[in-house]
């Protein structure tokens, strides 16, 4: 394995017998395998990739798709029927809540026995207590049975003691979809202390905008199988229209993201770059342009999901004046439209929008009703309604995308009637002497610095 590569996964499967009936399994063994009582389920199929040192990879796909069993094979809590996995340095995990726990001991005990297991000697253990308590913040719990702990307690210790033992290889399983507000953020802001001293972490999420935020690269699972492997916001858009298209429609959707693999040579950053030129769309960005309309400034990175009679078409942004643009400034309003043809009846029909960064981050959007009570009552086929949001453009130089959505209830269950990820993107020209820095331009007063006298 290449000094640079801190896991590599090579052809890793992971094969379940299935019983029907408990007596399957007394007859399994008392004709040693010369028939078959059992069917194969495979949880993983034939798994490759690799994973460099330093780097965040989010794996996401639907449930069932095989990330928790292939992240337990990484771990080593679970042996593969076959392929090879290697590892370079200390891994620490947060997988199942409460996993390597023992419910009789307590908080203090636990934080013992799980740090020794992940290698750290009792007086490294002692050294580094406080600050896992302190991490924790599960009060004097920490002396009671972990039996007695709430979810949100138990998942606060366990990654209290993963991120306290400086891990080479961090791996987390969904562990951070539990607590409130605050805790996700202290865990956040830890993964980007991890992250910044060189770790390498593999994060499991079913949140896009996590996987988006913190990952370099993701891996799309569906059924055991490897579909993707590319930028986040990509891969991200591949999970999301896999999410939603129509039981019928499903396998025709992963063979198109599996051809559009194919075209991808190589798991490096390199070969799955966006769809745009970023450097060339963010030097002109800087540059002090007009408002103004350039019609090759155009997303290749659309993503479209199954219509369900409905579609969404020429969407535009416009001045207060009508006139359409996509070179836009700072502080101005602007219109952004689209027309929607209803090709089936819909109920409780409701319009949105979203902007993102190239990232892939949502920085915001609305939509034409906050619930189905406010929404459009009733649509019929052959319907054509013309959308438009309006918005103040408070944003730094830059390229964004713009998403367009309908929502609506057919036979009872609300659902995407249409939408279209990335149909329309925008560059924000550059100001003379522009104060702000970030994505968003708050409109913050000038800092004033006063000499106070001594």
């Amino acid at each position: 394995m290449s000094d640079d590569i801190a896991i590599k996964v090579e052809n890793l499967s992971k094969c379940y017998q299935i019983y029907d009936k408990p007596q399957d399994r007394l007859f399994q063994m008392l004709t040693r395998g010369r028939k078959k009582y059992y069917r194969e389920f495979w949880a993983l199929k034939d798994v490759s990739f690799e994973v460099k040192k330093g780097e965040t990879v989010g794996i996401i796909g639907r449930n069932g798709s095989g990330k928790s069993t292939l992240l337990q094979m990484i771990c080593g809590t679970l042996n593969p029927s076959g392929g090879r996995i290697q590892t370079t340095g200390r891994v620490a995990a947060l997988l199942e809540l409460g996993s390597g726990f023992n419910p009789e001991f307590t908080g203090r005990e636990n934080v013992y026995l799980n740090a020794s297991v992940l290698g750290l000697s009792n007086e490294e253990i002692d050294a580094r207590f406080d600050a896992m308590e302190e991490f924790a913040e599960i009060g004097d719990f920490i002396e009671q049975p972990v039996k007695t702990y709430s979810s949100g307690m138990m998942v606060r210790l366990a990654f209290a003691v993963a991120i306290n033992i400086e891990p080479e290889i961090l791996i987390i399983d969904e562990a951070l979809s539990v607590g409130d507000e605050l805790f996700q953020r202290k865990c956040f802001s830890r993964i980007e202390a991890i992250r910044a001293k060189g770790a390498t972490i593999l994060f499991v999420s079913h949140s896009g905008g996590q996987i988006v935020e913190l990952c370099d690269r993701a891996l799309l699972l569906d059924s055991g199988e490897k579909l993707a492997v590319g930028m986040p916001k990509h891969i991200v858009g591949c999970y999301h229209k896999l999410l939603y298209v129509p039981a019928d429609k499903r396998n025709k959707v992963r063979e198109e993201i599996l051809n559009q693999q194919a075209s991808i040579k190589s798991f490096d950053a390199e070969s799955t770059l966006p769809y745009i030129h970023l450097e060339e769309l963010q030097e002109t960005a800087q540059q002090v342009l007009p408002e103004s309309f350039d019609p090759n400034l155009k997303p290749t990175s659309t993503i479209e999901y199954e219509s369900h009679g409905a579609y969404i078409e020429k969407p535009m942004i416009l001045t207060l004046e009508g006139e359409q643009v996509n070179n836009l400034i700072s502080g101005k309003i602007y219109r952004y439209t689209y027309s929607v043809l209803f090709t089936e009846n819909a109920s409780n029909v409701r319009f949105g929008m979203l902007i993102k960064t190239t990232s892939g981050v949502e920085l915001g959007g609305s939509t034409s009703a906050a619930s189905a009570r406010t929404s459009l009552p009733y649509v019929v086929p052959g319907s054509i309604y013309r959308v438009e949001f309006r918005f103040r453009c408070s944003l730094n130089p830059g390229v964004y995308f713009l998403n367009a959505g309908v929502v609506g209830d057919i036979d009872g269950c609300e659902t995407y009637i249409h939408r279209l990820i990335d149909i329309a993107m925008f560059r924000v020209l550059g100001v003379v002497e522009n104060l702000a820095t970030g994505i968003i331009d708050f409109d913050c007063l000038p800092f004033i610095a006063v000499q106070q006298k001594i």
